[in-house]
């Protein structure tokens, strides 16, 4: 009984003194003893903002990592009919309110014009050709008018009404809106012979065909041969332009370039094979011209350079043809849609319920988006939606150039954080351990090394060397500079922690059991100091992507057309861009601030982790 007193009034003391019996048993926990890793990661990962840090960074990482199997670069791509688009996908984006009462779909560069039964036109997409210019800005006369038949070009469209007139919006300071002086006439006084069967428009000009088979051009002529000879008026049955030409199928079923610059071109080498077939349809892309047979064969020849001659397999012959800007799109006699070309924009990605359907009352063609309007009066469409971060000044997606100029940009800033740590490693290791006339020498070369003025002296070389190597040299030039000139912070860092091992008992021990120095000092003292390594590591990563970005973004890093995330910043020095088109460096300055943020957080984090006196400040 005695005994069992005195074990309640022990435990009466404790509590006295300690606490309750939980609080007994929080402080021998908190005071039992725990492997320095155990302790390291409780400090590291005990932050919120270390933890914010470590998942910012791992998510850019893999994004830069995975990214460029997705987004896959093309250095030697630009289209100036997508350059400066901002962040948008809209581009298919058809009014709910034309959904079964669409009349007529003209496609244009980064737009679409639809007009409902009402007779009402309709605008969607990116429609803004430049500041002032806007295509949904439909005149007024236009809105009034009983509209009939339009089409849309890259930077103009125009329509016709009931009352045979012609309207002409968006750009036409370059004579797209400048109707010739027989047009003019017709349009005054209209007569059976101004009965216009088809509107075509393309880039900086546009056509008009009548029924008795005159072709009307006009627009630019700087751009486009608009002048027709005249041994074909009167026979035309349709028209297909490209981007700066035209070719007619001709009344007897023929083929044939009309214009004036038919010598040496590609558009006017009619294939040998069509020469007498009757040709039922003609398309063209921007650079290719094609004709359908009366038999449902198809030829196409010109300047391909995207696979437009590259023909698929046709289960049924082909009915009708359209030409988009660098892909055709043909529909089949059994109903079937088949696209082929480039499908750079998923363009030739026909939709399962469209690709078989029988029910497809009209389909039309853009530059690189598609519409099919059923038989119920809806709208399926496939092809270039917009771009999620906008383009540049050549029509290249941000998305792309910043995921791989991520991958670029963290690739230098490792490597040269590894030739720097490897060299301060060896030289601090060498100095801190030996001493003497190897540490004096050591530390005068650092000293030396680290007061070159770094920023003007990667210029220098950069632009000694730099003029001579091909882009890919230059980034290994870059790497190698940084990390040779940025090694002298870790080597007077190993060299002060090998100072103060060296005096420990455990490197006593191992010089009495006749262990080799230099194994000594890398299998030994080195494992003690790796945890400041590390650190100096993370912080001198930051450091060094932020060297080789402002390299880049002066000019003398690594040179467009590869991307880095410095020279996709090199835009922001034109007053005009940082204004207008702000996507163009808000985005990569936006990933790039949260990568260095996030590696500096993790550093930090790291450095306090490694300090166990960090918490008591």
């Amino acid at each position: 009984m005695a005994k069992k007193k005195g074990f309640f009034l022990t435990r009466w003391l404790k509590r006295g003194v300690l606490g309750s019996d939980q609080e007994v048993r929080d402080i021998m926990q908190e005071e039992q003893v725990q492997t320095p890793f155990r302790t390291m990661a409780k400090n590291f990962f005990g932050k919120v903002t270390v933890r914010i840090g470590l998942c910012g960074f791992i998510l850019v990482f893999l994004f830069v990592l995975i990214g460029p199997y997705f987004w896959v670069l093309d250095l030697s791509e630009q289209d100036s009919t997508l350059i400066n688009l901002p962040p948008s996908q809209s581009m298919m984006s058809v009014p709910k309110e034309l959904n079964g009462k669409i009349a007529d779909i003209a496609a244009g560069r980064t737009y679409g014009v639809g007009l409902d039964t009402d007779g009402k036109l309709h605008t969607w997409g990116y429609t803004r050709i430049t500041e002032k210019i806007n295509m949904a800005d439909i005149p007024e006369e236009v809105q009034k008018a009983d509209i009939v038949m339009f089409a849309a070009g890259e930077d103009h469209a125009v329509a016709m009404d009931a009352d045979k007139q012609l309207y002409v919006w968006g750009n036409t300071r370059l004579q797209q809106g400048n109707f010739s002086s027989d047009m003019k006439k017709k349009m005054k006084s209209p007569d059976e012979t101004w009965d216009i069967i088809q509107l075509e428009a393309s880039n900086q000009f546009s056509a008009a065909l009548s029924s008795d088979g005159t072709l009307y051009l006009w627009g630019n002529p700087n751009v486009a041969d608009i002048k027709m000879r005249s041994q074909y008026q009167g026979n035309i049955a349709k028209v297909a332009l490209t981007s700066n030409e035209y070719f007619c199928l001709l009344k007897d079923g023929t083929v044939a370039y009309t214009g004036y610059k038919d010598k040496g071109s590609a558009f006017a080498a009619i294939p040998e094979g069509l020469q007498g077939k009757t040709v039922a349809d003609i398309a063209s892309t921007s650079s290719t011209m094609a004709a359908v047979t009366s038999e449902g064969e198809v030829f196409v020849w010109g300047n391909a350079k995207n696979g437009e001659k590259t023909l698929p397999e046709f289960a049924a012959p082909v009915k009708k043809l359209y030409g988009g800007r660098f892909h055709y799109t043909a529909l089949l006699e059994n109903g079937d849609v088949v696209c082929w070309g480039s499908n750079k924009y998923h363009q030739c990605d026909v939709p399962a319920n469209v690709a078989h359907n029988a029910n497809i009352r009209a389909i039309y063609t853009g530059n690189f988006q598609n519409y099919a309007v059923m038989a119920d009066g809806t709208v399926q469409t496939w092809g270039l939606k917009g771009f999620v971060l906008g383009t540049d000044g050549l029509g290249r997606d941000l998305l792309t150039r910043i995921v791989n100029g991520g991958r670029v940009t963290m690739t230098v800033g490792a490597i040269s954080v590894i030739i720097a740590t490897i060299i301060g490693v060896v030289l601090g290791g060498v100095a801190g351990y030996f001493g003497g006339k190897a540490d004096l020498l050591i530390m005068r070369i650092a000293e030396v090394v680290g007061g070159l003025p770094f920023i003007p002296f990667a210029m220098i070389l950069s632009a000694v060397i730099g003029s001579r190597l091909d882009p890919t040299q230059k980034m290994y030039l870059i790497m190698v500079v940084l990390g040779v000139l940025s090694w002298t912070g870790t080597c007077r860092l190993v060299r002060a922690q090998i100072l103060a091992q060296r005096e420990m008992e455990y490197v006593t021990a191992a010089k009495a059991m006749g262990i080799k120095e230099g194994v000594i000092v890398f299998r030994h003292i080195l494992p003690n100091v790796i945890s400041l390594l590390l650190v100096s590591m993370t912080l001198d990563f930051a450091t060094c992507m932020l060297t080789e970005s402002s390299l880049s973004y002066l000019g003398f890093g690594i040179p467009l057309p590869t991307p880095t995330w410095g020279n996709l910043l090199t835009g922001a020095n034109n007053s005009i861009v940082i204004q207008q088109y702000w996507w163009q460096w808000v985005f990569p300055a936006a990933i790039f601030g949260v990568c260095t943020i996030c590696i500096n957080m993790i550093g930090d984090g790291l450095r306090d982790a490694v300090d166990p006196k960090s918490a008591e400040r």
